[in-house]
């Protein structure tokens, strides 16, 4: 069985304290920092830049995870490679036939490459990245806000994603989940076959921040 990982996702955190709250989630017990990067265009809100990732990297030795939400992620990839990212996330609605570039040049990089599909996007869309990527994201709620409810056909979609991986010779490939994982759905998300969890709000709403974390891992 693959290790499950948790990335608490700082977008629920306070901006005004990031660096402090990176190291507390590592204190915690997290195993990346998932940092949604959203450009306004993408999709309606703006976070953060390659700036943040620069600034709140001495603070943690986990692998800063970059879900970049933004149109063109391609021109974006050096600047957060010299920010010190470890791992960026590109969406299929936004490279489409590039996909499988952009998932090269950020290995050559240096980082990890991920690729990420919508709730409304088929999962066959990420099929062809099996064989490159070194992570695959199902969105379980629609990009843009947090707080919203996990969707529960996304369970479907991760079975699926993961009866191709093993079938293509990938089945140790990390599968993230992003969205509405509370402590009471997340057995059922890591049974489907994921084993990466993002977790903003319920992570950062909880009044016993390690505790949770550690029944996110599935304990």
């Amino acid at each position: 069985m693959l290790q499950v990982k948790v990335a608490p996702s700082i977008l629920a955190g306070d901006f005004a304290r990031m660096g402090e709250t990176v190291k507390r989630l590592e204190n915690c017990g997290a195993d990346y920092i998932h940092c949604d990067v959203m450009d306004g265009n993408f999709v309606p809100t703006i976070t953060f830049g390659n700036q943040m990732i620069e600034h709140i990297r001495p603070y943690t030795t986990l692998p800063l995870d970059c879900h970049l939400m933004v149109l063109h992620p391609d021109t974006r990839l050096e600047s957060f490679a010299r920010a010190g990212a470890n791992i960026v996330t590109v969406h299929v609605e936004e490279c489409r036939e590039f996909t499988l570039q952009t998932l090269r040049i950020i290995k050559n990089y240096g980082m990890r490459a991920s690729a990420v599909i919508n709730p409304n996007t088929p999962v066959e869309q990420l099929f062809d990245c099996v064989e490159v990527a070194d992570m695959l994201l199902l969105m379980s709620v629609h990009p843009g806000w947090g707080g919203q409810k996990f969707i529960p056909a996304t369970l479907q979609k991760i079975e699926a994603l993961r009866d191709f991986c093993v079938r293509n010779g990938r089945p140790e490939l990390d599968i993230e989940v992003d969205g509405g994982i509370t402590e009471e759905n997340v057995r059922d998300v890591i049974a489907a076959g994921a084993n990466v969890i993002v977790a903003g709000s319920t992570v950062f709403r909880a009044a016993d921040m390690q505790a949770t974390i550690r029944r996110l891992h599935g304990e």
